[in-house]
């Protein structure tokens, strides 16, 4: 029996074996309630992200087609010396929320919409169309980048979580569960000997009793004759 050698059969240790049983079968149901969430939000994050990528792909052809007028009729060199006049993005920070102890990350920052709002006032129409559609082809690469990311964590967060359920189940328990056979066994081995024992000591000392008493016997007739 595995780990047998290790074990202690005594009340005691059969005692804290079986209630790390419990605790043992209670993580196990946290693990998989907590594995099922997960898989529930990596599900709802995944069609959130098939979501955006489509809007991404349908916003990139309104984008290059936004280019294509404003080169026709602003002129490819205007489009160009317009472009490098573009304020830059202010600090893009990356902060993280808790999802069922996984960190998410989610991007903040990347703001230059005051900026931006006084520079698209000085442009023809044509420009200022095309920039504004590159604008939000920006604000749904950041957002896809975010989910993408997310779905890894939860895609790494659920395969571990399977990974100790599965140790919990399979190997942790069972180990548990042979050792308390081996416990009762032993327990049980140890009191059938302290039974038979007894009753060998019992049956010794009525065969000393019935002896004295013989001999007891004896002397009285020896007295009497």
């Amino acid at each position: 029996m595995p780990t047998a050698i290790n074990i202690r059969p005594t009340r005691l240790e059969y005692i804290r074996t079986k209630r790390r049983i419990l605790i043992a079968k209670k993580g196990l149901r946290l693990l998989k309630l907590k594995r099922q969430a997960l898989i529930l939000e990596f599900f709802n994050t995944s069609k959130t992200a098939a979501a955006l990528r489509s809007g991404l792909q349908a916003e990139l052809l309104k984008g290059y087609e936004s280019i294509r007028m404003a080169e026709m009729l602003a002129g490819s060199m205007r489009l160009e010396n317009e472009a490098m006049k573009i304020p830059q993005l202010s600090n893009l920070q990356i902060m993280s929320k808790n999802v069922m102890g996984v960190r998410i990350p989610k991007l903040e920052g990347g703001a230059r919409q005051q900026l931006l709002t006084e520079h698209l006032l000085e442009l023809p129409t044509s420009i200022n169309e095309a920039i504004k559609s590159f604008q939000e082809v920006h604000r749904i690469v950041l957002d896809v980048a975010e989910k993408e990311t997310a779905l890894r964590k939860l895609l790494y967060e659920i395969e571990k979580t399977k990974r100790k359920s599965n140790a919990i189940e399979n190997v942790f328990i069972p180990r548990l569960q042979a050792a308390v056979k081996f416990i009762t066994f032993r327990l049980d081995e140890m009191e059938r000997d302290t039974f038979i024992m007894l009753k060998t000591v019992k049956r010794k000392m009525g065969e000393r009793e019935q002896a004295a008493s013989l001999e007891e016997a004896k002397g009285e007739e020896i007295i009497a004759e």
